[in-house]
């Protein structure tokens, strides 16, 4: 089959965590499950009422679009977007058209056309047999729009730039982007062409995850791709996908800017975003929390593995306490051994108890670190204090002697575990001698075991060596 180069942009949605709706009081709460209560006769357009704009969701699209690098407008307005849906009360959403509050920017290398600001539809329900039901809870709450220029060139890719934008959104805090809550929706564009030159574009949508959208694009891409190949033409058209089939289905002829008859909304005041002093861009900048490529840059810097890094990037609580166990560490060799411990017996832990059970001291955890790299305790030794230093508390050196797990370099001590075990395993020892280092393996084993763990494993082995060497 002849390759065809994939051409793919993104239209992304996010809910902003705002506490009231974009353009009334009635209360934002995704998690409300009673239909129809937070609503008022503004988001359900009753005659006679006049909106107005919600201050924190303007600033909160502002600082996505300082974070993204874009050009903040000094100028924007908002208009109406005419079409007639069960799910919008008024005849017409209230959006951005021509003067979109951020415009240009990247992210992951992505251009980003504009981000805009509008108001979201209320949710239908199709489920009913013969009729539809409409929840207005969710109309009018505030919904940013991002628009990426056509670079995207696989599934991939897109995947990759939507989750980035996710883990964005959460980062600034104007966002939770629950996809299977519908908080963050994503459409896809896809084209395909033999050259330089861009395909028909084909626009699909009801995608509920990232790797949905994925499937979607691969599957189009597929689809398009035989429609070429057997001498048709791609029709420019909006399909949606089918979770369980996974693959799209055409839904309608795709509609264009004018078939929307975008005019502004003479009801809401032009903003002159430069005049208002919550918006200036220096102060936001000073707001902005570190973002995310900034912590990856740094933990990197400090030792920790790639793997890792995206843990704490990704993860609020555990990012939080690395931050706080580094400044009580001075290697990098600690600082690896702690984000191991971490990512790996920490994490197991807090999924046991559930996070409210995360009340580690990060200067303690630090000692107990500590004491694993001055060789106090064995890597066992290190994960037995910890549950305790989780579950109970306390002072590292202490739980270790309490529970007899320091580690043992007491020489005379080796010495005699070293001689009952090669008087118990004779043949092994003479394995050993012949060549055979797994042998030597199975000695120290068994000199942890008289020992309980508490024995040194590296001078455990080394006076083995000695030993065998001089009978």
């Amino acid at each position: 089959m002849m390759k065809y180069k994939p051409t793919i942009g993104l239209e992304i949605h996010a809910e902003l965590k705002t506490k009231t709706k974009m353009f009334c009081n009635s209360l934002n709460d995704p998690d409300e499950v009673e239909p129809n209560v937070n609503v008022c006769p503004v988001c359900m357009a009753h005659p006679g009422t006049l909106p107005v704009i919600n201050k924190e969701a303007v600033k909160s699209v502002i600082k996505v679009g300082v974070s993204l690098g874009g050009t903040i407008a000094t100028f924007t307005e908002f208009d109406r977007k005419n079409y007639f849906y069960p799910d919008i009360p008024k005849g017409y959403q209230i959006s951005q058209y021509a003067y979109p509050i951020v415009k240009g920017g990247s992210l992951l290398g992505v251009d980003i056309t504009r981000v805009h600001l509008e108001e979201d539809t209320a949710r239908s329900s199709h489920d009913q047999g013969d009729y539809s039901l409409v929840d207005f809870n969710r109309a009018g709450v505030p919904l940013m729009e991002l628009v990426t220029e056509p670079v995207i060139h696989s599934a991939e890719d897109a995947g990759r730039f939507g989750r980035e934008l996710q883990l964005l959104l959460r980062t600034l805090g104007v966002s939770d982007a629950n996809m299977e809550k519908g908080e963050m929706r994503v459409e896809v564009n896809i084209s395909i062409s033999k050259d330089e030159n861009l395909g028909t574009k084909v626009e699909v949508k009801n995608i509920n995850s990232f790797k949905a959208a994925e499937k979607a694009i691969s599957y189009e891409i597929e689809r398009q791709s035989k429609i070429l190949e057997e001498g048709g033409e791609i029709v420019q058209e909006t399909r949606g996908w089918d979770e369980k089939k996974e693959e799209t289905f055409s839904q309608r002829k795709k509609e264009t800017s004018d078939d929307y008859r975008y005019f502004p909304d003479p009801d809401l005041p032009k903003l002159y975003l430069d005049r208002v002093p919550e918006f200036d861009i220096d102060l936001i900048l000073k707001e902005l929390p570190e973002l995310p490529e900034s912590k990856r840059v740094r933990y990197r810097e400090a030792g920790i593995k790639d793997e890792d890094v995206e843990v704490y990037v990704s993860n609020t609580m555990f990012g939080h306490f690395i931050d706080n166990v580094l400044p009580y560490l001075e290697t990098k060799e600690e600082i690896q051994s702690a984000s191991n411990y971490i990512t790996s017996d920490l994490m197991a832990l807090v999924r046991e108890g559930g996070e409210e059970s995360f009340v580690l001291s990060p200067k303690r955890f630090a000692e107990l670190i500590q004491m694993g790299i001055k060789g106090m305790l064995s890597s066992r030794g290190i994960k037995d204090v910890l549950v305790i230093l989780y579950k109970e508390g306390g002072v590292p050196q202490e739980i270790a002697e309490k529970h007899s797990l320091l580690q043992v370099r007491d020489e005379a001590l080796l010495s005699k575990i070293v001689d009952e075990v090669l008087e118990a395993n004779v043949p092994v020892v003479a394995e050993y001698k012949g060549g055979k280092e797994a042998s030597l393996k199975f000695l120290v084993g068994q000199g942890m075991k008289i020992s309980k763990g508490s024995a040194d494993p590296v001078m455990l082995e080394e006076f083995i060596k000695l030993k065998v060497s001089s009978q």
